[in-house]
């Protein structure tokens, strides 16, 4: 009994131990990388001195919906490798998480469509995971390719939000993209971007009406500035947001020139503008565009010859008189015969008939008389 007892008691443990397997984010091998041991699960608070540079990182991790973060070690032929992966709510929570980390002086990394980093510090985005990864001096970036495949199968496909693709690509500082759900990676992206005088807009601009921001600092031959788009879900709800803005801006931006802008549910606002005619020059790259679609089925309509319209006409005239008549004659002698061979039975009976008599002379009237 107690044999049986242990042996099912190591199925359990070996069964968990193949479920959390299974479950893990980063996977046992990828590329020439090799997994040193099984995934280890962090805190918040484990995430070392790397973090202490964010004093905010707390409150935007609680905003954008951290479910879980692990980290795994690797090893191949050019050295070691320590891959965290922070596991969001969705992609656009994880978007908020990716750009929090950015900084300006990173570089395009090439793995896949979001990735930054330098010779030693990598981190990209794949649906709803953001992946850090520390690399030796004499590994690549491209070798963390092999992992983004392999976490895109596991990745929420959702579409990353589209207020993204809006962002101007001229004079775009690499780095400086900022996106916000909420006010706290708001107030931490205008800090970050050195905008302390507007932090206190994150309570003014709407989060809870469903607004999304994204900051992008620009520098051309002629000036700078840092761009803010604000997305609301109607036009009616940047309407009513753009006066509330406008008198909710401190003074020291209303100084500078900071105005705020509207086109249909897009709102805009360009800070430490060199000229207002540079900040407009940011505003008029801005992709983004008004649509109206209509669904309704259609079909090209071609005019036939007027010859073949004149034939169509007669030819179906003709037809309907010819049936009109035909209709009228077989009814009218269906009614004559009937009343031939039953006269008063069917037709025209006599107890059915009412005459209007002015009474001129004494003769009753008889109504077969009219028949």
């Amino acid at each position: 009994m107690h044999r049986t007892l242990l042996a099912f008691a190591f199925a359990m443990i070996f069964c968990a131990a193949g479920l959390a397997a299974n479950s893990a984010v980063l996977p046992s091998q990828f590329g020439p990388w090799q997994a040193e041991a099984p995934p280890k699960e962090l805190n918040v608070q484990d995430l070392g001195a790397d973090w202490a540079k964010w004093p905010d990182r707390d409150r935007v991790l609680e905003e954008a919906s951290l479910e879980g973060i692990e980290e795994r070690a690797f090893r191949g032929s050019d050295g070691e490798i320590t891959l965290r992966a922070f596991v969001l709510h969705d992609p656009s929570s994880a978007y908020e998480l990716y750009t929090f980390l950015l900084a300006p002086g990173m570089k395009d990394l090439g793995i896949g469509k979001d990735s930054a980093g330098n010779d030693t510090i990598a981190q990209f985005l794949v649906g709803n995971f953001v992946v850090q990864a520390k690399l030796p001096s004499s590994a690549k970036p491209d070798s963390l390719k092999d992992l983004f495949a392999a976490l895109r199968q596991k990745a929420d496909p959702t579409p990353m939000p589209p207020l993204k693709a809006y962002l101007p690509e001229h004079w775009k500082i690499f780095g400086s993209e900022k996106y916000a759900l909420g006010p706290e990676a708001f107030r931490a992206a205008m800090n970050s971007l050195g905008i302390d005088a507007g932090a206190g807009l994150a309570n003014e601009v709407g989060f809870e009406n469903g607004v999304e921001a994204m900051f992008a600092g620009y520098r051309g031959e002629h000036g700078s500035g840092t761009l803010l788009l604000l997305e609301y879900p109607t036009p009616q709800l940047a309407e009513q947001h753009l006066h509330h803005l406008e008198q909710a801006l401190p003074a020291d931006l209303k100084r500078t020139g900071v105005t705020v802008e509207r086109k249909a549910s897009l709102l805009s606002l360009v800070f430490a503008a060199t000229s207002p005619q540079h900040a407009q020059a940011i505003r008029d790259e801005v992709n983004y565009e008004t649509e109206v679609t209509w669904n309704e089925p259609g079909h090209t309509a071609t005019d036939p010859p007027l010859v073949l319209i004149m034939f169509k006409i007669f030819i179906f005239t003709g037809l309907f008189l010819g049936i009109a008549t035909a209709v009228g004659v077989a009814f009218g002698g269906l009614r004559v015969i009937i009343k031939r061979l039953f006269p008063g039975k069917v037709f025209d009976r006599p107890e059915n008939i009412e005459v209007l008599q002015l009474g001129l002379s004494g003769k009753k009237i008889d109504p077969t008389d009219m028949y």
